[in-house]
């Protein structure tokens, strides 16, 4: 009897094996049989969170609304230039129209003494600035200093019971990470609008005049000037600052750009301690090479910048650096166009040393430099 059971399970355990092998193998049969099989061997990823529901309500207390006033003039009524008017009456004596005119945009609070980011044209000619809170709470907020080269400024409000927000890590962020943007679009209320990071070190937009952008195609809009970018964590990427706006109406296209944390609380920090973004400095002009540059002086590279004039007694001029010489690295940082050699060294912190690779008639200089501070007119 246990002879004859063997002889038919054991045919039909082989069976089954087989032809849950066929169905494997031929996608045909996989589909007729459903997913269930398949989820058997191949069960769907973990990897992949179905909300980031932890990451907003980590970073959302700490993003606020900010709402500005300021006083703008009317347009000058023309019957007040009017010759027979001017004729009776002095319209140098007629008062000025004035109205208060509001405008929108976000923050995020950095710590908590109370300090927080923005963006500069938020709060630009603003006489008074308010900051709305997540639980609520309407701040009055004072400028602590701005920084219109790469459009940030800082804020304080009075610090008491608020949270923070935690600071990410942009320099490890990568092309096709999940980000996420709060803020307060088109004064609706704070919304999280999510993305991918389409690109970083976006620069030569002519947004700012230092720029090192992170791009994303989470949707940016109106309002959201000065909000966050974080990552699935909850931790702080950058500060959205600006839209591709190809029709002049203000509305996202799936491009925007955000300032890389790291680079807005340095220079949150600078302004906090020393009033001003402060900026290295080596003491050179330099043009990014083209055909002609590159046709004109005989080059024999078509990467780097060509230094056009290094200042008598600047930092590059100290260190050897001549006109006619080509920057290739700084840093050992490869050096693409005058753009990119301007915010590197903008980055460094004065009395840094420099590492400058230069070409000089064909050949490899490696020269040191110590950077200074950029001068204010400059």
């Amino acid at each position: 009897m246990r002879h004859f059971t063997s002889y038919i399970i054991l045919p039909i355990i082989l069976g089954l094996f087989i032809g849950l092998g066929v169905t494997l193998a031929v996608p045909e049969l996989r589909y007729a049989f459903g997913q269930k099989v398949i989820g058997f061997f191949m069960p769907a990823s973990s990897h992949q969170p179905t909300s980031y529901a932890i990451a907003v309500n980590k970073a959302a207390p700490a993003v606020v609304n900010i709402s500005t006033r300021k006083r703008v003039n009317l347009p000058r009524n023309p019957l007040f230039d009017d010759p027979l008017f001017r004729h009776f009456f002095n319209s140098a004596d007629v008062p000025k129209q004035q109205r208060m005119s509001s405008a929108l945009g976000s923050g995020v609070i950095v710590n908590q003494e109370g300090y927080l980011l923005t963006n500069h044209h938020v709060i630009a000619e603003a006489e008074e600035i308010f900051v709305t809170l997540y639980d609520g709470r309407n701040l009055k907020a004072t400028v602590v200093g701005s920084d219109e080269a790469t459009d940030l400024a800082v804020l304080k409000i009075p610090a008491g019971n608020i949270q923070t927000i935690i600071l990410g890590e942009p320099q490890r962020a990568h092309i096709g990470d999940v980000v996420l943007a709060i803020g307060n679009p088109f004064n609706v209320g704070q919304t999280v609008t999510q993305g991918i990071i389409s690109a970083t070190g976006r620069h030569g937009l002519g947004l700012n005049v230092y720029e090192n952008f992170i791009q994303t195609d989470a949707a940016i809009n109106p309002g959201n000037s000065g909000g966050a970018l974080i990552d699935t964590k909850g931790n702080l990427l950058g500060i959205n600052t600006a839209i591709l706006d190809r029709n002049n109406d203000g509305t996202s296209i799936g491009i925007g750009f955000a300032i890389p944390a790291d680079i807005a609380v340095n220079i949150m920090n600078d302004i906090v301690t020393s009033g001003e973004a402060i900026r290295g400095w080596l003491g050179i002009e330099a043009r990014t090479l083209n055909p002609n540059v590159i046709r004109n002086y005989n080059l024999g590279t078509n990467s780097g910048v060509l230094v056009t004039i290094a200042y008598p007694n600047g930092p590059a001029d100290k260190a050897g650096l001549q006109p006619g010489d080509i920057i290739t690295h700084i840093n050992d940082k490869a050096i693409g166009n005058g753009r990119e050699a301007m915010n590197l060294i903008a980055q460094v912190r004065p009395n840094d040393k420099v590492q400058i690779t230069a070409i000089r008639n064909g050949e490899k200089q490696l020269l040191t430099a110590i950077a200074a501070k950029r001068p204010k007119e400059l």
